[in-house]
This record gives structure tokens, C-alpha cells and sequence, in this order.
């Protein structure tokens, strides 16, 4: 059976996992490469990822068919398959980073020393178990975190804004064009939900103006992150890439915490609960992918797998956080120009009529 997933949890998807993918390390990595132009980099990047997800939502109207029917029915099953392997390939290193920084705001946040290794251990428990899921279970995951974001989010924004002094954003445009732009350039990697949007076309039944609703709701997690990202430099200015994670960082300043302490936290572990099912996301994508490389529905098998890579490139990363930032901002953005820009785009050519 076909798996199953409905526009309205895609649309969960798009807002919530759009936005708690990106709001951990990316507002400091940002205010520390370019400023106070931190809002524009990631305002660049979600207008053209928010055209790309227009792109696929509409071809979606045009066919009921998967991206892997469609390749095909084009190209032929071999081909198929391989172009998955690919894609499974991507979404394994597209795991990476979001599972280093689930790894680094747990050692940050909840604890007052640095943990041994064995702590973050459990991830990989848990991962392994959420690869096995179907769409089906990633749309009820969706429905259940989307009312946890919303109210994290909301009380992040009215804990900071408040308090923030948004003249540390001024002047505007002063950072040099070829910084903004490099820095944009290197971050496209975080802003690539239109590979899942990919892997969603025909598992879901497309109605008139559904288009119009993911777009919207992609944009409108967008304009979350942007929020909390004016807020965030606000608050702290050029002192914000002293600060880890934004979202730890953006309430301390509420004058209720100076009576109750830091009542936040509990907000801080919904808010990673959400970014947890983000992360997990690319696995569950990885395993869907091999599952259509191999036409063996071996889920068990794949997770455990791409588990075991995670899990060595956590080993290996130990310590080097780092580094493992670095090349992820040299190297990500050529497979994520590849797989989430131009190959939805490239799209459009397939053939969508049965031969």
C-alpha cells in the first residue's frame, strides 16, 4: 500500500520543522559572520526556497503520481532507483548537522558541566525506531508538534521582544554585498525543505489552492525565524555570537525570570522536542529512499545502518564541533543546490503521462 500523508500535515511539517531546524545554531553562526545583517541572509534564502516549494507544490496539481513514478516513467526503473540512491544518500549527510546540534544545545542547556558522550547516546535509540515510521506516522508526529511550537515560539517572542533593542539592528546594509551573499550562499543547506516536499508528491491527495497553502505555510515558518532572529541580536548585539543557541538565550532578560528563575528551560526542552522530530526527519527520508533503491521494504535494516554512520560521525566529531560547522558550510550547499533547488525545478520535465 501506497503510504499516506495529508496537505494539512505537510503543512505542520513546513512550519514547524522549517523553523526548529533553524533556530538553534544558526542565529549565532550568523551574527557572527555578518552582524547585524543577520535577518537578511535568511530572508534571501527563504524567498528562493519559498519559490522552489511553490514549484513542487504546483507540479503536484499537475500529476497524482510519486517523484519516483515520474522518474520512471521517464527515464525507466533502474534509473529510478539509482537517482533515490542518491537522494538517500543526501538526506543521510543532510542528518549530520541537525543531529550535532541537537547533540551540542543538550550539553549547552541542560547541563552545568560538560557530559560524558554516553548522554546524547539515546538519540540513536530513538532515531532508529522513528526510521522505521511511514508517512502516515510522520503526519501524526506533525499533528502533535505543530500546538508545541506554536507555543514556544509565541513565548520565546514575548519574552525578548519586550526587552530587545532593535536599533542594534540599524544601520541596515552596511556589512559588504559578497559577505552577505557568501554567507547565504554557504547556509542554502538549512533552508532545503523542498526535497521533502519531493518525497511527499503523490502521497497525498491534491485539492485546489493546496499550493497556496504549503508555500504559505513555508513562508510563514520562515517569518518565524526571522523574528527570532531580530530578536535575538536585539537582545544581545554584537555580543549575540558570544551566545550558543538563541532560543536558550532569548528569554533570560524577562523580568519574571529574576523572581522565578528560569522557568524557560521547560520551554527550551518542548521547543528541542520539536527540532528532534525535525532532525529525525532526514532519516525517516533516508530509509524511504532505500527502501525504493533496493524495492525491499527492509526499514529495520536501513535505519539500523544509517544509525550506525550518525553514530560514527558522532565518535569522529567528538570535540571537533567545530570543524564538523566549518565543512558543513564549505561543502552542504553543493548538494543541497543540487538535490533542493535544481532537481525540483528539473522536475517540471518529467513525463507525467503513462507511456
Amino acid at each position: 500500500m501506497r503510504e499516506r500523508i495529508s496537505v494539512r500535515q505537510i503543512c505542520f511539517i513546513l512550519i514547524a520543522y522549517n523553523a526548529a531546524s533553524k533556530l538553534l545554531l544558526f542565529p549565532t553562526t550568523a551574527a557572527s559572520s555578518v552582524g547585524n545583517a543577520l535577518v537578511f541572509t535568511a530572508l534571501f534564502n527563504l524567498v528562493l526556497q519559498t519559490l522552489i516549494i511553490w514549484s513542487v507544490s504546483f507540479l503536484s496539481s499537475r500529476t497524482d503520481k510519486s517523484f519516483f513514478e515520474l522518474l520512471e516513467n521517464t527515464f525507466g526503473k533502474i534509473t529510478a532507483r539509482i537517482i533515490f540512491g542518491f537522494f538517500a544518500l543526501y538526506f543521510l549527510v543532510s542528518a549530520i548537522v541537525p543531529m550535532n546540534e541537537q547533540q551540542l544545545l543538550v550539553h549547552d542547556s541542560f547541563y552545568d558541566t560538560m557530559p560524558s558522550l554516553t548522554v546524547f547516546l539515546p538519540f540513536f535509540i530513538f532515531a532508529v525506531y522513528a526510521g522505521v515510521k511511514s508517512f502516515t506516522n510522520v503526519g501524526r508526529c506533525a499533528d502533535l508538534m505543530l500546538p508545541v511550537f506554536v507555543l514556544c515560539a509565541g513565548a520565546f517572542l514575548i519574552m525578548s521582544v519586550g526587552e530587545a533593542d532593535f536599533t542594534n539592528l540599524l544601520p541596515i546594509l552596511t556589512q559588504p554585498f559578497t559577505k552577505v551573499a557568501g554567507f547565504s550562499v554557504s547556509t542554502l543547506f538549512r533552508f532545503s525543505e523542498s526535497a521533502f516536499l519531493l518525497m511527499f508528491m503523490g502521497h497525498y491527495k491534491y485539492k485546489k489552492g493546496d499550493a497556496a497553502k504549503l508555500t504559505i505555510s513555508y513562508a510563514a515558518g520562515g517569518v518565524v525565524v526571522i523574528a527570532i532572529m531580530a530578536a535575538f541580536y536585539g537582545l544581545y548585539g554584537a555580543l549575540a555570537p558570544t551566545r550558543s543557541f538563541a532560543i536558550s538565550n532569548i528569554s533570560v532578560f524577562f523580568p519574571v525570570i529574576g523572581f522565578v528563575g528560569r522557568i524557560d528551560l521547560f520551554l527550551v526542552y518542548a521547543f528541542d522536542m520539536v527540532a528532534l522530530f525535525a532532525a529525525v526527519l532526514n532519516i525517516q527520508m533516508s530509509v524511504h529512499c532505500l527502501c525504493k533503491t533496493f524495492n525491499r521494504n527492509w526499514r529495520i535494516l536501513y535505519s539500523v545502518c544509517i544509525n550506525a554512520v550518525l553514530i560514527t560521525v558522532t565518535f569522529l566529531a567528538n570535540n571537533n564541533y567545530t570543524i564538523l560547522q566549518k565543512l558543513a558550510g564549505d561543502w552542504l550547499w553543493i548538494p543541497a543546490v543540487l538535490f533542493a533547488y535544481l532537481i525540483p525545478v528539473l522536475a517540471w520535465a518529467l513525463r507525467r503521462k503513462t507511456r
